[in-house]
């Protein structure tokens, strides 16, 4: 979340650059219950002070043999109050805190200003679009005669799923263990291995929670009517990754954290319907090698510039010609101050698509894990955290099967 002194200092400013990320900042909601904090703890603080002057006169009334009855039932009185307004306060706190956990970040100075991806602005091209001298297929028609198989995915499971077999399920493999392998051996991350399921607190963590419940799937313990917290199927191990220095202290020297992992993603593609249904675009299961760093945050900036890098390190490696896009403030994502997206050649679009979004979050989601470092003996501080695709695999090997047709 965002540092609620900002809001405190100058919400104009901060509302306006909400808006240039379509949210609306409630002002009046906000200023409402700033008031109401503010009202209620200096009358805690009259009373805690009136009880301290009232508590002293009472042992000098004692000390001197005389009747502090009076006194007492009136501290009596004063501690009542106090524990209603204690418990306000703290219900209060609780209604702000949610309020808070509803902003989106703060977009960057440099980030373009539009509302929507056609504001987006390219930073480069690596490698040229080949000619094709015959009709191009897409990857579904492709693929099919080399495994790739929706039929029988879709009677397995609906829509928006696939099945592979053979040789198109061992270069999915493939593809996975080389671009982990890119990004451990020649990029310095460390591979992890994480659960698949989360709790919530690790969705609130990242920024998930509570604004993308839609798009989220969701198990208990004995099925849908079971006990228990509910555990989520992770959209990503961004969530996995991040979460590992919540509530966490972590010494300066061992920043840069790098981590990196290969795991499926599931997402319910709320909203999507009707986009991208033909083939493996987007899908509600599918894998991605994802990039996490935990930085200083006066380098996090020039880490961003490094991990675009090592995404874009896989696709010049496979020989695909893809962009570099910096987002819109409209077109980001929820916990970002500034991203880029790497968008692929797809000769049978006749255009560029996504394959890989990485994002610096500065202290956003550090802030709602209490994620910081500490120098020395100073005081400790938030962490920057980043996050990126390095890639994902299926896109990859949608591109590769067009490409290379």
């Amino acid at each position: 979340m965002i540092d609620i002194q900002l809001l405190r200092k100058d919400i104009g400013t901060i509302a306006a650059k909400l808006k240039t990320r379509n949210f609306d900042l409630d002002v009046a909601a906000f200023s409402d219950m700033e008031a109401q904090r503010r009202q209620l703890q200096t009358a805690t603080e009259e009373m805690q002070a009136k009880r301290n002057t009232l508590s002293k006169q009472i042992g000098i009334l004692k000390k001197s043999g005389q009747d502090a009855s009076a006194v007492m039932a009136e501290v009596g009185g004063l501690g009542a109050q106090l524990k209603a307004n204690e418990t306000a306060l703290a219900t209060l706190q609780e209604k702000i805190s949610a309020f808070m956990l509803t902003i989106p970040n703060i977009p960057h100075d440099s980030v373009p200003v539009g509302a929507d991806e056609s504001a987006n602005v390219e930073v480069r091209r690596v490698g040229t679009p080949r000619e094709f001298d015959f009709d191009i297929k897409d990857h579904v028609d492709v693929g099919a005669p080399l495994g790739l198989d929706f039929e029988t995915a879709s009677k397995l499971s609906g829509a928006r799923f696939c099945l592979m077999r053979g040789n198109m399920a061992r270069l999915h493999r493939a593809l996975a263990q080389f671009m982990l392998d890119t990004q451990t051996m020649e990029h310095g991350y460390t591979e992890c291995y994480t659960p698949y399921m989360v709790n919530a607190d690790s969705l609130y963590g990242t920024g998930q929670l509570p604004k993308f419940e839609e798009d989220l799937f969701v198990t208990k313990h004995g099925g849908s009517d079971g006990d228990g917290d509910p555990l989520y199927l992770i959209p990503t191990a961004e969530v996995t990754l991040t979460n590992t220095v919540r509530n966490t202290i972590i010494p300066e020297d061992q920043l840069p954290i790098k981590l990196t992992a290969h795991t499926p993603c599931f997402r319910s593609e709320a909203g999507s319907y009707g986009r991208d249904t033909r083939g493996m675009i987007r899908q509600h299961q599918f894998d991605k090698i994802e990039m996490v760093q935990i930085v200083h945050p006066e380098k996090s900036y020039e880490v961003l510039e490094d991990m675009v890098k090592n995404a874009g390190r896989i696709l010049e490696k496979l020989g695909l010609p893809y962009r570099v896009v910096s987002l819109s403030t409209g077109d980001m994502g929820f916990s970002a101050a500034k991203t880029y997206d790497l968008e692929v050649w797809l000769p049978a679009q006749n255009t560029y698509r996504e394959i890989s979004s990485v994002s610096n979050c500065e202290a956003f989601q550090a802030r709602r894990m209490q994620a910081r470092f500490r120098s020395g003996k100073n005081r400790p501080e938030l962490v920057h955290t980043l996050n990126g695709s390095g890639l994902a695999v299926g896109r990859t090997l949608v591109a590769l099967l067009e490409n290379f047709q």
